[in-house]
């Protein structure tokens, strides 16, 4: 596994008539973990789409290593890109170790079987994500933080050179989501990673993409994207940020101001 460049200009993505994206550009270097923060709706998992051939841009590239993703064949791709999506909710009637092997087919061709170097990664994907004692389990009875770490030891397994994440750490509780990220921070890859976490995006990413309406509205290391200023501009809350003493990164308290307001009455309801 090596790390591979990854170049977004001027990307700009529609549905419709509605814009997803409007005119973004990024930069991955090799081995660096890129976070991509900002509201529901501010257009992260659309921009990862592209990224991952998914949707097409109408304007703008995106470029591997300086190539066009989108000339690249599909097997080139699988082998230097692998993602792990949001939506995915897919049942499997297969146990979790065939499941995490699906990661291998990029590296195959349409007849071979499962290699010893196969089996060797398969189990260095399941234990590095904790899920080791899983191996044996049918996926589609697993709870949903289970399936989502299956489904990163898969990507994983693959062995890309580019790994794009959006929302890794949904369903997980809080070790797993330290375990997870603490695993993208040490892959010898590129890591494109969209988090609503931002102190976990504050600890374990090297650069920040802060995306509001489908802009960027702000870029760099995560002390100077992650501002009470922006925070208040783009999130529209009060918070304050200081720096951890013992790990030295941003650290975002929300300061909710809400407790002093009358509650709502509910229609129909009384004693409020």
């Amino acid at each position: 596994m090596s790390a591979t460049e990854l170049t977004v200009d001027g990307l700009t993505l529609t549905a419709g008539a509605h814009r997803l994206v409007r005119d973004v550009s990024l930069t991955a270097r090799p081995g660096e973990v890129v976070g991509l923060v900002g509201p529901n709706g501010s257009g992260k998992s659309s921009l990862l789409r592209a990224v991952y051939r998914v949707l097409r841009p109408d304007a703008g590239r995106v470029r591997v290593d300086g190539t066009d993703a989108w000339s690249l064949p599909v097997r080139r791709l699988a082998r230097t890109v692998a993602a792990v999506v949001q939506e995915s909710a897919a049942d499997f009637d297969l146990t979790v170790r065939e499941v995490v092997a699906m990661g291998r087919t990029p590296h195959k061709r349409l007849l071979d079987g499962d290699s010893a170097e196969d089996a060797s990664l398969v189990a260095w994907a399941l234990e590095s994500v904790d899920a080791a004692g899983l191996a044996d389990r049918s996926f589609d009875r697993l709870s949903g933080g289970e399936r989502q770490r299956v489904l990163i030891a898969r990507a994983l397994a693959q062995r890309p050179s580019l790994l794009v994440l959006d929302e890794p750490t949904n369903h997980l509780d809080v070790r797993h989501q330290l375990t997870v990220l603490g695993i993208l921070r040490r892959l010898p890859a590129t890591v494109l990673v969209a988090l609503h976490d931002l102190n976990l995006a504050a600890y374990y990413c090297d650069r920040l993409y802060v995306l509001c309406e489908g802009q960027v509205t702000a870029s760099g290391p995560p002390a100077e994207v992650l501002t009470e200023g922006l925070l208040a501009e783009v999130y529209g809350v009060t918070a304050e940020v200081t720096v951890s003493p013992r790990t030295g990164a941003p650290q975002v308290s929300f300061l909710p101001g809400e407790r002093d307001r009358p509650a709502v009455a509910v229609p129909g309801q009384s004693g409020f």
